[in-house]
């Protein structure tokens, strides 16, 4: 079985508007060569970044309070200092909006994240795979995101 991790978006009418067909998306890869952060179905080509690993210093699962009692989940990659902001669907966030947004999360985390709409991650396959291709990268995660869960998986705790 192959480390690699892909999680595709549903299929939905928003393929067929934003001209991919019914083609399944991508919305998140692991491989050997980096984290593919797939973007929106309706400006998938253009918000779509892939971030090498070379430039990256850690992967961050978090969670964005809402008025429902289940935070909106999501997946960033913490970049190394330097690095340029990646393309998205948050890439003109404002840091005093992502600090309203997500208080407990770093700006450029928050920019360099994508909501889990129409997809989920797999904790345990998540991590096999960046045990495979990067070791040194750390799996870190908001407590908040996973109430409850710990699984065993040896994650870091951002508080």
């Amino acid at each position: 079985m192959s480390p690699v991790y892909e999680e595709h978006f549903t299929r939905t009418p928003l393929n067929l508007l934003g001209g991919h067909g019914w083609k399944r998306l991508m919305a998140f890869r692991v491989d050997q060569y980096g984290i593919t952060l797939g973007g929106m179905p309706l400006q998938y080509r253009r918000q779509t970044a892939v971030v090498p690993w070379a430039e990256i210093e850690a992967v961050v699962l978090w969670g964005q309070k809402t008025a429902q009692l289940r935070p909106i989940r999501c997946v960033g990659v913490k970049c190394r200092p330097g690095s340029a902001a990646l393309p998205g669907p948050n890439q003109n966030l404002k840091p005093e909006t992502a600090a309203r947004v997500a208080p407990h999360i770093e700006y450029e985390v928050v920019r360099d994240s994508r909501t889990m709409v129409l997809w989920h991650i797999d904790p345990d396959r998540l991590t096999t795979a960046l045990r495979a291709f990067a070791p040194g990268v750390p799996l870190r995660f908001h407590q908040q995101y996973w109430k409850g869960r710990s699984g065993g998986i040896d994650l870091d705790v951002l508080p």
